[in-house]
């Protein structure tokens, strides 16, 4: 190499410190000063990693000024260049001198990269070319936000999520029993919308008791990074800045509605925020009758009308009353249910409409009354053929005939596009439960204070006394009057000890009523035995919840038992044990539903024991006696529970206050709640529960997504491609026994922020099992933000895109070469229109000779690949020199063939685009006209999306991608 002051050089190992400038040249060292950046370097002659730049005729050449030259010609002097050409902004003829040109060039051209000695190794340029190839199949993948999530594949649950994760702007209400997974399917719907771009900003809304169980659940099950606000954090936000919302540092936000209803200021923040998707839990709690709306539900509506997509999510409807229920789906639709007496009405219809939905299941005849039904619904579409089939034709088009008349009527259903709801009749894999049951005799001091408040007034003045319904948890009323410790006296104490001794090390969950009584048995079973247990309730701060939680679930060093207050009864989810003692019995049966579900869930491995220490003659043994015998609440799911206290609760606590706890009337009670049960239940087994569980569990579909996922889980591409990438960004990687590899940074990284990569390193595995039963282990699939973070990085920057190879082949003349080009072909649009679907970024593969013909077709990639041979740097400098005036005219030709296979492309994605966007078109506007669930927002937006996608997909242009020098040797 030759230095002269004033010549231009780049560093072939820091090319983003721009272009540089010799300054001086003493014995074996050159000075190179990069004004960009301001550092200067000095290298040894011999190896200095540096490459001359010198632009040819055709090249643009910005100047430090800010204009740039289009090169005709170029002259040396004294070492040193001048190019001659016109200015690009004035067409007037000039010249540049070498040491006027810009210093912050940046080559980053795979063509300007190659010819100015710029070259990455063989692996990098396939790295490339295999991010390519990646991207645009998942672009077109419909499994694309699905399969991310650190999930069991449960058919309901996916059924849900892409059926409804797939919309525009998505309203829906998710209603699934207790235990089959409501928080999952919104999470992967939230995946989902973020991961297609269908959303970029979601707000989640919950109690405080469940936020930081969202937040950890975000984050670990689907890699989504919510931000908590409280007050404090807004106040910190605005402190610097009073005119900035605080709302609008983070995409996605997570608060409590505690927070919003009574934070006017912080609320109205939020409501001047643009949010494409919200979310809220518990939305039971929003209260809603006709003449009494509550803060919290007027809070949500207003948010509702203004945020496209809301997600609601609620117990059973059923089970809470059905105004509440019309009150849920108004928030949803306020047009379509905008009278509750007309939505009454309506649903008068769906029993008989149900009625007929269950022969069809149960493949039994139709009766004339059923055939007249189905007849009269499905008007428009002629059925006749298909009823006459069900009566008389073989199986199969029985069976076809059927499925025909199941999809016409789910079609119809009143609620069916935004209501979701399964139960545990229609969706398997549930445990069995126990019931341990253990009267225990009443302290005599615990009778004295329950005599004492049932002296103290009538039954009507203790009805509205707090302390009155204190009657069902003894020990705090005893504590009230009292100095001695309840732990001393009460039973259920050394009940509690004796059975977690027998238990041994098995997990054992204690749920009461009152924070107080589970901070005392905190304390009692660590003074009198030294067990060690966590404690769980409403005054702990989330992280001190979590703290407990995690104390409890951990297999060494952890706590047996935890015991928990009304709130673990919540939300959390411990179905890692298999052992629940109820130490007091809620009044209400919707909270003992909740208790035991915490442990009665989807991915129970064992039968729950539900052990149940009460009272003789007491409150308890009334509580106890109406569970069972009324409900039989312990063993089974109680479904009825709501409506059977809401018409026997007050009856059940006056006869608890009139201390008339095992009289006839309290029998005569219980066998009337009984029968009121049996009714409920029938009803809601015959109405139209049916249709929507058909719908809601996805029947067939549902299966066929779990396999599809199943096999994208076994496919080997993708350990591939990231052991790939983990190896050229020098990430090292150390193969653990169970399906996991560790990876740690390296000093040779190429890259000092690898996406997902924390400073001490981190655990990946491609094995969804191992990722399920090991948490701290992350599970990569091609939704992770690795996997698309490491594929970002290779694409947005050079890495691999001007690559040097030889090929050695007898059959060719030595110093033949070629040139391997890889174009894209890919529009720029907004992210919700969702152009990949149709028109993926495309790679082109063009693989010239030197007469320019293209021999792509006749020379495929994965033979090049597996023949070539790198090449020294100093050797393909030398090529680079020997070949430069051919390299150019090459890739202008390269890129010829490439425009000629672009009209193809977009013709076919047109095609694709037409097809698609028309018949789901056709679809909604068909179903609107007997459905009115469908939202003409939705019709509307599939319009907008047809036209403004054929608009990209025309605007479509060639990108140059990489380029390969082929040069053979024998």
């Amino acid at each position: 190499m030759s230095f002269y002051p004033g010549q231009r050089w780049i560093s072939d190992s820091e090319s983003d410190q721009g272009l540089g400038t010799v300054t001086a040249v003493e014995g074996r060292f050159v000075t190179i000063v990069f004004t960009a950046t301001g550092d200067a370097r000095q290298y040894a002659i011999d190896n200095a990693p540096l490459t001359r730049v010198i632009f040819n005729t055709g090249d643009s050449i910005p100047s430090h000024e800010g204009w740039s030259l289009n090169v005709e010609s170029s002259q040396e002097d004294k070492n040193l260049l001048t190019y001659f050409g016109t200015r690009q902004d004035t067409g007037e003829a000039c010249s540049l001198k070498e040491m006027m040109i810009d210093h912050f060039i940046k080559f980053n051209k795979p063509h300007d990269r190659l010819l100015n000695g710029q070259i990455d190794r063989l692996d990098w340029f396939r790295l490339r070319k295999d991010c390519l190839q990646h991207q645009f199949n998942q672009q077109q993948s419909d499994l694309t936000g699905l399969s991310g999530g650190r999930v069991s594949l449960i058919p309901h649950q996916l059924y849900i999520a892409e059926e409804v994760g797939s919309r525009f702007a998505p309203r829906v209400l998710l209603a699934d029993e207790v235990g089959l997974g409501k928080t999952i399917e919104a999470g992967l719907i939230i995946h989902q919308q973020l991961v297609t771009g269908r959303a970029k900003r979601v707000l989640i809304i919950v109690p405080e008791s469940l936020m930081h169980q969202w937040l950890v659940e975000m984050l670990r099950r689907f890699n989504l990074s919510f931000s908590i606000f409280d007050e404090s954090r807004c106040e910190e936000i605005t402190a610097n800045s009073e005119d900035e919302n605080p709302f609008s540092s983070e995409q996605l936000v997570l608060v409590n509605l505690g927070f919003i209803t009574k934070n006017p200021r912080w609320y109205e923040a939020i409501m001047d925020e643009e949010w494409d998707l919200m979310v809220v839990d518990e939305a039971h709690h929003l209260n809603w009758q006709q003449d009494n709306v509550s803060i919290e539900y007027q809070c949500i509506e207003q948010l509702a009308q203004t945020i496209p997509g809301v997600l609601l999510l609620t117990a059973t409807p059923d089970q809470l009353g059905h105004e509440g229920h019309f009150a849920r789906l108004r928030l949803l639709d306020p047009d379509r249910f905008f009278d509750y007496q007309t939505f009454t009405e309506e649903e008068l219809h769906y029993t008989e409409v149900a009625n007929a939905a269950n022969t069809l299941v149960t493949d039994e005849p139709l009766v004339t009354e059923q055939i007249t039904t189905l007849t009269n619904l499905l008007h428009e579409a002629d059925v006749s053929t298909h009823i006459a089939a069900i009566n008389h034709l073989e199986e199969a088009a029985k069976k076809n005939a059927r499925q025909h008349i199941l999809d016409q009527l789910l079609d119809r259903h009143g609620t069916g596009r935004i209501l979701f709801r399964n139960s545990r009749n229609t969706i398997k894999g549930f445990p069995g439960r126990e019931l341990h049951a253990t009267p225990l005799v009443m302290p005599e001091a615990y009778q004295d204070s329950i005599n004492e408040l049932l002296l103290s007034g009538a039954t009507e003045d203790l009805k509205s006394q707090a302390q009155a319904k204190l009657l069902f948890t003894p020990e705090i009323l005893f504590s009230l009057d009292s100095h001695e410790d309840w732990v001393d006296i009460d039973p259920r104490v050394d009940y509690l000890i004796a059975l977690l001794q027998s238990l041994k090390k098995e997990k054992v969950v204690v749920i009461c009523a009152h924070a107080q009584t589970a901070i005392d048995l905190e304390n009692a079973l660590r003074v009198k035995e030294g067990m060690r247990a966590a404690v769980f309730h409403q005054g702990l701060s989330i992280f001190e919840r979590d703290r407990a939680a995690a104390y409890f679930a951990q297999d060494e060093d952890s706590a047996q038992v935890l015991l928990c207050s009304e709130i673990g009864s919540e939300g959390r989810n411990f179905q890692f044990a298999h052992h629940l003692v109820l130490f007091d019995l809620p009044r209400n049966p919707d909270l003992l539903e909740q208790r035991i579900g915490r442990l009665d869930r989807i991915g129970q491995t064992e039968i729950i024991r539900i052990h149940v220490p009460y009272f003789e003659e007491s409150a308890q043994s009334l509580l106890f006696n109406w569970y069972t015998q009324a409900l039989n609440a312990f063993e089974q799911t109680c479904i009825t529970g709501h409506s059977v206290f809401k018409a026997f609760g007050e009856s059940l606590f006056e006869l608890a206050l009139c201390a008339s706890w095992d009289s006839n009337e309290a029998q005569r009670l219980i066998e009337q709640s009984h029968e009121q049960h049996l009714t409920i239940k029938q009803d809601l087994e015959t109405g139209r529960d049916k249709l929507l569980e058909l719908h809601s569990s996805g029947q067939g579909k549902a299966h066929a997504l779990v396999k599809k996922i199943a096999q994208l889980d076994q496919q080997i591409h993708l350990p591939q491609f990231m052991f790939q990438v983990l190896d050229v960004f020098g990430i090292q990687q150390d193969d653990k026994a169970d399906n996991a590899i560790a990876l740690q940074p390296s000093e040779h990284m190429l890259c000092a922020n690898f996406p997902c990569l924390p400073e001490d390193g981190t655990t990946i595995t491609f094995n969804r099992d191992t990722a399920l039963a090991v948490e701290n282990y992350q599970l990569i699939t091609w939704d992770h933000p690795m996997v698309r973070g490491a594929m970002e990085l290779v694409l947005c920057d050079e890495i691999g895109n001007a690559s040097i190879g030889v090929l050695k082949n007898p059959a060719l003349p030595t110093g033949t070469f070629f040139l391997e080009c890889i174009f894209t072909l890919a529009a720029i649009a907004p992210s919700n229109l969702q152009l990949g679907r149709y028109l993926p970024t495309t790679p082109i593969r063009i693989l010239v000779d030197k007469n320019g013909n293209n021999l792509a077709d006749k020379v495929s990639e994965t033979v090049l690949d597996q023949q070539l041979s790198p090449v020294k740097k100093q050797v393909a400098l030398q090529l680079v020199k020997a070949l430069r005036s051919q390299v150019a005219p090459l890739v202008a030709k390269a890129e010829d063939h490439a425009e000629q296979q672009v009209d193809s492309i977009q013709q076919k994605a047109l095609k694709a685009m037409h097809l698609a966007m028309d018949e789901e078109h056709q679809r909604l506007t068909a179903l609107k006209a007997i459905n009115p669930s469908v939202r003409q927002q939705e019709i509307d937006f599939i319009l907008m999306q047809k036209k403004a996608l054929a608009e990209y997909i025309e605007k479509a242009k060639i990108q140059f991608e990489a380029v390969r020098l082929i040069v053979v040797s024998n």
